[in-house]
């Protein structure tokens, strides 16, 4: 039997498992060396902002509707401002939650 003429590309490459570890490695040091820069930050202040905001802001309409449906002593956007305000919050702590569960 003919062994096959070895292949010039073999001797550059790695073998795979050494290859895979050097990578796990650094995906390791990339995990440990992570700090949260300012573009994170803004993107964390806007997405507490927009997610307290919008059902706030829902709330606010839908309140609006009610009083020009059925109007009267209960003042329904003062009720669902505060709902929507409540929610928004939950909403917030429930996204700042996640993000410090991934550090």
């Amino acid at each position: 039997m003919v062994d096959p003429p070895p292949n010039p590309r073999d001797d550059r490459r790695q073998p795979l498992g050494d290859e895979v570890g050097h990578r796990a490695e650094r995906k390791q040091r990339a995990r440990e060396n992570r700090r949260p820069t300012t573009w994170f930050g803004l993107g964390m202040f806007g997405l507490v902002g927009w997610s307290v905001a919008i059902p706030t802001l829902i709330g606010i309409m839908v309140g609006l509707w009610l009083d020009a449906r059925w109007p009267g002593l209960p003042s329904w956007t003062l009720t669902f401002l505060i709902i929507g305000v409540a929610l928004g919050c939950l909403n917030a702590w429930y996204w700042i939650k996640q993000e410090s569960n991934r550090e």
